[in-house]
């Protein structure tokens, strides 16, 4: 399994070396960048979960404004902010744009050490509902125009017979698409199709005509 990664971005070495001590005796991965910058120009190729240790008070690009430039690239890492100047709308403004935490200098390690164990947690999470959208949507690429096609109407409720109706074609024939379609998507139910489809996206038939 792959250890999970702390990046911290700070401007003070001290600060770097205690906490990369501190995290790595507590078996995480630790990755530090002395600013936002070479945060930014670092190729990640990190596997597994993240969480980024960020001081706000770092020279050139702050610690908001790195927390802005990640939204707007897609980024979407756990944050923990640290700051030795306690500014209480700073804190507003970082957890209003989805900061994980905010932790006032001097903190406490355990305290640290609880922040970063949550946001892996929630990175975690985060990873696995994305790799099993990816799975998802691989299973309905496999599908046919009309395979495609009866899955909407299959997730509406409708029986066979309702489905060749609305699509002037066979009982028979909407079965044998059924089949393919429960197959191809892993799931023995319309309920746990309908569930797939609720994760994927996939809006039902309109039958209101």
């Amino acid at each position: 399994m792959t250890s999970p990664t702390v990046f911290v971005v700070d401007d003070d070495p001290s600060v770097r070396k205690s906490l990369s001590l501190l995290l790595n005796s507590a078996g995480y991965r630790v990755k530090t960048f002395v600013s936002a910058m070479a945060f930014l120009e670092w190729e990640r190729r990190t596997l597994g979960p993240a969480c980024l240790v960020l001081d706000v008070k770092i020279p050139g690009i702050n610690g908001l404004d790195l927390q802005k430039e990640l939204i707007s690239r897609g980024y979407d890492i756990p944050i923990i902010f640290i700051t030795g100047h306690g500014d209480i709308l700073m804190s507003v403004q970082a957890m209003k744009k989805g900061a994980f935490d905010f932790l006032p200098k001097p903190f406490d390690d355990d305290q640290l050490l609880c922040a970063v164990k949550e946001a892996l947690l929630k990175d975690s999470q985060a990873c696995a509902a994305r790799d099993e959208q990816k799975q998802i949507m691989r299973k309905l690429d496999s599908l046919t125009a009309r395979e495609s096609q009866i899955l909407t109407y299959l997730i509406t409720g409708l029986l066979n017979k309702q489905i060749g109706r609305e699509l002037n074609i066979s009982e028979r024939t909407v079965k044998a698409h059924r089949k393919q379609v429960l197959g191809k998507l892993n799931v023995n139910s319309i309920a746990e199709l309908v569930l797939l489809s609720v994760k994927a996206g996939v809006e039902p038939a309109d039958i209101s005509s």
